[in-house]
């Protein structure tokens, strides 16, 4: 037990950013998009998670070497080297991305909450709310970190599940390699949902920038350029791999249980979140209190998942502006010596909250969140890969030929998705 315990301790002191990247990616507005096209349409688009995986890989390796090799974050990188026009339309487009995500993950961690302890969804939201920020701002990045890491373990109940349930492993494996496709809006608006959850504008933001904390913390930064070295670059590409992995493994695995136990059973569409806790029942069907026991499974996956997912998300917001405004910006950094960072970190947090109480339904909030995530992600690739293939900026660490293969591959996909579903609405419209 103290052997698995030790070994347990060496891949986190291991795991980076990318790690906590991965599990981020798996928030509750994953969880809610994954269990909504397991439930929809079966295994219908479990390819999804094959042909995403080399193109999220190759997008935030892109911005976490943006990141290690300029020794600043993605909107300082954007900065210099751009216009005006296009770095506030990068900040603008990140910044209502994560406050319309933070909104739904604050509303679904409070939805999850309420299903297991009978207190109002009001104070279960205030409450999420409030520890998140003391953790964010009183607590240092290392200490943080090695939250958000042991945080990042709660996406396990779905694989046990997956192991669990009878699956039809030979449909699976040919619904995972063999496209699927349907040119009607239902089908176009999840894939447009899935792409956004899966390769989301704040992961970019957020990878870049704790790159940079990760060599300020382990003083790598002189005058702010930094000294790395190619084992220093290979550790961070089997970090961001292993990190994409596991997030790609994971939502494999959401689509998988909510098509084995809630498509094939007739339900079809998610609208609360015990619906969505019912494709974990199969877990613990062997207890008498089944129902109860897969919502309290459910309600702490998306809890944790939560609890790591909105600090990222306000957190990226705030490097991107802080960047913008030239104010220091570091989870490093006390309170009275980042007033500005913690600030923004602060109005996004509330004015996520704030979204809450204006009669949206928690779960279809995280669906639709990951759709405009689908559409404003397709620029910021665009911008990301101009970056990593420029000599001038990133020197001999510029993009080869496979990482523009697949960053550039990564914006034609999404944008092709986006395109699709525009036109499927103007379609029906007509």
């Amino acid at each position: 037990m103290s052997s698995l315990r030790q070994k347990i301790k060496k891949i986190l002191k291991i795991a980076g950013p990318g790690i906590i990247t991965g599990a981020a990616d798996d928030d509750p507005s994953g969880i809610a998009t994954y269990s909504q096209t397991g439930a929809q349409f079966g295994y219908g688009q479990l390819w999804t998670a094959l042909i995403l995986l080399p193109c999220m890989t190759a997008v935030q390796e892109a911005c976490a070497r943006i990141g290690a090799v300029t020794g600043k974050g993605l909107v300082s990188v954007i900065k210099e080297n751009y216009s005006k026009k296009i770095l506030y339309s990068a900040v603008i487009l990140v910044v209502i991305a994560n406050t319309i995500n933070i909104g739904a993950d604050l509303g679904a961690m409070a939805a999850a909450a309420h299903l297991v302890v009978p207190i109002n969804f009001v104070v279960l939201i205030l409450l999420f709310t409030a520890l998140i920020l003391v953790l964010e701002i009183f607590t240092s990045y290392k200490a943080y970190a090695k939250i958000l890491k042991w945080l990042a373990l709660s996406l396990l109940a779905y694989l046990l599940t997956v192991l669990i349930v009878k699956e039809p492993w030979e449909v699976l494996l040919k619904a995972t390699f063999i496209p699927h496709i349907q040119l009607n809006f239902a089908f176009l608006f999840i894939i447009t949902g899935i792409f956004g959850t899966t390769i989301s504008p704040y992961m970019f933001f957020w990878q870049a920038s704790e790159e940079v904390e990760e060599e300020r913390e382990k003083k790598m930064l002189t005058k702010g350029k930094p000294h790395i070295t190619k084992s220093f670059l290979k550790l961070l590409r089997i970090d961001n791999f292993a990190g994409m992995l596991s997030s790609q493994i994971a939502s494999w695995c959401i689509i998988v249980v909510a098509a084995t136990v809630l498509n094939t059973h007739g339900v079809t569409n998610i609208a609360t979140a015990a619906d969505a806790a019912k494709a974990l029942q199969p877990l613990v069907h062997s207890f008498p209190n089944a129902g109860f026991l897969a919502k309290l499974i459910f309600s702490i996956g998306v809890i944790g998942l939560g609890l790591l997912a909105v600090p990222v998300l306000s957190a990226s917001a705030s490097y991107a502006v802080t960047e913008t405004l030239n104010w220091k910006d570091s989870l490093n950094l006390k309170l009275k010596k980042a007033h500005g960072f913690y600030g923004v970190i602060t109005v996004a947090t509330i004015v996520g909250l704030i979204i809450n109480f204006v009669g949206i339904d928690p779960v279809k909030a995280l669906v639709y969140t990951a759709v405009f995530n689908g559409v404003a992600a397709v620029p910021l690739i665009f911008i990301i890969a101009k970056i990593a293939r420029s000599e001038k900026i990133m020197g001999e660490h510029k993009s080869g030929l496979l990482s523009e293969i697949f960053v550039w591959g990564s914006f034609l996909l999404m944008g092709a998705a986006a395109i699709a579903m525009f036109y499927s609405i103007f379609a029906t419209l007509k």
